[in-house]
């Protein structure tokens, strides 16, 4: 229970870092560059004082743990003044106080300069998140910064993306907006990448041995994710482009929410992450095997194993329907099918892929 809900509070942090992002950026652009935007004020006030409760269940775990052996009030002072995570969640809940009020106050989303201080104070917040990540604890320096960069780049991206599906009044203008959008959007596709990568080699020391365990699988997954990701990205910036350019009248929104819903996934097996010991501290053994890698692995687990591929027909044959599902994919928008089966050729194409992946471990 206490994991799901650590998963529940992550993702949920991450949302509300996406939705004050995503508005600031976009208030930041010309309306000639941007569909109409209706960001109510609550909506703000409601991301700014979720990532101070949100945040601070990883604080709450500890405390749990360390209160009923050293008291409560020496807990939460050890707690927020020498663990990590404590002064991190100190830090974030001072700037989001800050960042509460300044919203409350100053609500003139047409003053750059106001807008500018409540996008410095949303860096901040990211400051403190990219502090007490894990990869921070195994490197300080390189674990830090690339662990910003990956959530900054991610919460742009993902934040103008939420922002502009849920909060648009209309469409107008949205040849204008992919032409700055889309160069963003491949700036921090590509920094994800690059700094997921140094994450990976600093968390994870072996990747396909890492499989086995609940962090591997959830990493899989997670990256499985990103391929319906890309042609969702692909689509609403190439083809939907000249749609829109044929046809006015066609309304993009609701692509753009297909591929919001589809980071939010992400977002969620990224807070699984958080909730799981790396597996630089772990050792694969039949004990700690993922439950679900347990069922499809149909060889013998053992201390240490070592992952190896011998893809079988089973497994062939699941990887040439991942690649079905991709053509699927794109085929659904060129014959003018509902987004929803666009999403659920995506879902499958991640379903497939894993199963291919996993049963070709030998």
């Amino acid at each position: 229970m206490m994991v799901l809900l650590g998963i529940v509070s992550q993702a949920l942090v991450y949302l509300c870092f996406a939705i004050l992002i995503g508005s600031f950026i976009l208030f930041l652009i010309s309306e000639t560059r941007r569909p109409t935007l209706l960001v109510p004020k609550r909506a703000l006030l409601a991301a700014t004082l979720g990532l101070a409760l949100f945040s601070f269940f990883p604080v709450l775990q500890i405390l749990l743990y360390l209160v009923p052996k050293t008291g409560f009030f020496e807990t939460i002072q050890s707690v927020l003044f020498t663990f990590e995570v404590g002064k991190a969640w100190f830090f974030t809940f001072i700037v989001s106080v800050i960042l509460f009020i300044y919203i409350s106050l100053f609500d003139d989303w047409t003053n750059k300069f106001y807008i500018g201080i409540g996008l410095a104070l949303t860096f901040l917040l990211i400051l403190a998140l990219g502090w007490s990540s894990h990869a921070s604890s195994y490197n300080q320096l390189l674990g830090f910064v690339s662990d910003t960069i990956h959530f900054a780049a991610v919460s742009i991206w993902v934040g103008i993306l939420i922002v502009i599906s849920w909060f648009s009044k209309n469409h107008l203008h949205w040849s204008n907006f992919l032409k700055w959008f889309t160069p963003v959007a491949i700036v921090c596709f590509t920094a994800t990448i690059v700094s997921g990568l140094l994450l990976m080699d600093i968390i994870v020391e072996d990747y396909t041995n890492s499989w086995p365990l609940s962090y591997g699988q959830t990493l899989l997954m997670k990256h499985l994710l990103i391929i319906p990701l890309v042609v969702f990205a692909a689509i609403n910036s190439l083809l939907i482009k000249k749609k829109v350019q044929k046809d006015a009248s066609f309304n993009p929104i609701p692509w753009v929410k297909a591929e919001s819903v589809l980071m939010l996934l992400i977002f969620s097996a990224t807070a699984a992450l958080g909730q799981q010991s790396p597996p630089r501290e772990t050792a694969i053994s039949s004990n700690n095997v993922s439950q679900l890698f347990n069922i499809l692995y149909q060889g013998q687990i053992h201390q240490n194993m070592s992952v190896q591929f011998a893809p079988n027909a089973t497994a062939i044959m699941l990887g040439v329907l991942t690649l079905l599902f991709l053509v699927l994919m794109i085929l659904s928008f060129i014959k003018k099918m509902p987004v929803i089966m666009t999403f659920i050729m995506g879902i499958f194409l991640v379903f497939t892929g894993y199963l291919s992946l996993i049963l070709s471990i030998q």
